[in-house]
């Protein structure tokens, strides 16, 4: 994947989306994987309900898939409902849908697509960014497998972004998601991890999952299951065979994480939450469900102090800042990666306060962090140390900020704004100014010096 990349010149708004009460788009994917060929035969069903106030005049589908050369075949697509599709076209990893006349304000079209993928072999290269879609000899990840509608801003149309060579790129609407899977050509002992509950007919694996910025899936033979239950949610892990003890301890971080972050941000909105080991040196978030790298497994020492515990934290976390709390990953990765760091701080003084000196020293000060918080992905910094200038400023260098900005505002003000802009911006796309704008309504302290010296941009 190349690092030259451009961003979107799009400006940033305030999330205030138009006919909130309009339903929220609305997925059912029927698939058949074969795990012997690594193929995927997919149909899907797009229902899009016009919400954003003004016409649109095409459709746009972001394809995360096609980022591979060779993996994405589209064989069909037509509308059954509203506007008629005319013709369809490629930028990058966009598929523009051509309609015969423009969407109306409320109005519904509903898209049916036939496609396949061709799953791409996962490769391990330290010179390359961890894949996640693909298959490994362990492992098979259906994630971003879906064609999805990005939000759409009016007056300025689909908020999308090209990838870059490291961080995310995506913007998620919160949609609604039916899928029907069956695996073919499999072992008798795969197991299929998720982002909802598993409902089984025959050969047939049926989920539903609503209001949620992504459906995953990861698939294998290998992994060993532990469950731990917290509430009404059960936190599922998978790992494999080797390491039962680590795959033990990350379930309880996440539960005790889950736990915690509901009582401090705003209750967990799912039924289970998948804590899956990857097959790649790499953690990543999904809505239910995410990944966290086999390195943290092989290296669990057994203690609080560990790089496991801290980053199963961390992608719990996830679940509010990313998955309930959307935002640009591309423009303001901050909102959700540096929320999340200092989340595993949050998580330390609550159940493991003996370790938070550890997390202060080795997990952020050790890498004596620098850079503005407000970092996009697509910053021009030498390529050699490209990942760790922008983990260092927006994941270390925002967990400094966040810390500093609780100790000016005090507890009450920090805790009480972090929960009231967990509910103010549940299922939408949030701002840097949407977030300030609700701390500015917590607490009346200049900000002016602190924020001149972690923004580069004043919010």
């Amino acid at each position: 994947m190349s690092s030259e990349v451009e961003p979107s010149s799009a400006p940033q708004i305030t999330s205030t989306p138009a006919a909130i009460d309009l339903p929220a788009p609305a997925y059912t994917l029927t698939a058949v994987y074969d795990d012997a060929r690594h193929t995927l035969s997919a149909l899907e069903e797009i229902a899009y309900t016009n919400r954003s106030g003004e016409s649109i005049a095409e459709i746009l589908l972001v394809v995360d898939a096609s980022v591979y050369p060779g993996v994405f075949r589209l064989n069909a697509i037509e509308s059954s409902q509203g506007p008629a599709v005319t013709r369809t076209g490629w930028e990058r990893i966009w598929l523009h849908v051509g309609l015969d006349r423009p969407l109306a304000p409320g109005e519904v079209i509903r898209l049916s697509l036939d496609y396949e993928l061709i799953l791409p072999a996962r490769i391990a290269d330290a010179s390359l960014r961890p894949m996640v879609f693909g298959w490994s000899e362990r492992q098979i990840n259906l994630v971003d497998w879906y064609p999805y509608l990005p939000p759409y801003r009016p007056g300025q149309g689909w908020l999308v972004h090209p990838p870059g060579f490291y961080g995310e790129h995506q913007v998620y609407e919160a949609s609604d998601f039916t899928v029907n899977l069956q695996v073919i050509h499999a072992p008798a002992e795969l197991v299929v991890a998720a982002s909802a509950p598993e409902r089984r007919e025959g050969e047939w694996r049926h989920y539903q999952l609503l209001q949620a910025r992504t459906f995953a899936l990861s698939l294998s033979p290998l992994y060993q299951t532990v469950t731990r239950q917290v509430g009404g949610v059960a936190v599922n892990g998978y790992f494999f065979p080797a390491h039962r003890i680590a795959g033990e301890a990350a379930v309880q971080t996440a539960a005790e994480a889950l736990e915690l972050f509901g009582n401090l941000f705003a209750p967990y909105p799912r039924e289970t939450l998948a804590v899956v080991e990857a097959d790649f040196l790499d953690g990543m978030e999904y809505d239910g469900l995410f990944f966290l790298s086999n390195g943290f497994y092989n290296l669990y020492s057994g203690a609080p102090g560990d790089y496991l515990v801290a980053l199963a934290a961390h992608e719990t976390a996830h679940q509010w800042w990313y998955g309930l709390v959307g935002n640009d990953q591309a423009l303001e990765p901050w909102l959700d990666e540096a929320l999340c760091t200092y989340s595993e701080k949050l998580y330390y003084e609550s159940r493991h306060p003996e370790a938070l000196s550890w997390w202060w020293e080795v997990r952020v000060r050790y890498y004596q962090p620098r850079g503005f918080v407000d970092d996009s992905i697509y910053n021009p910094h030498s390529e050699a140390q490209a990942y760790r200038t922008y983990r260092d400023a927006v994941y270390l260098n925002g967990a400094i900020f966040l810390d500093r900005l609780r100790q000016q505002v005090g507890d009450e003000a920090f805790f009480a704004f972090l929960k009231d802009y967990a509910g103010r911006f549940s299922k939408q796309v949030a701002t840097g100014k949407d977030f300030f704008r609700v701390l500015r309504a917590h607490s009346s302290a200049d900000l002016s010096g602190l924020l001149g010296e972690y923004f580069q941009s004043t919010p």
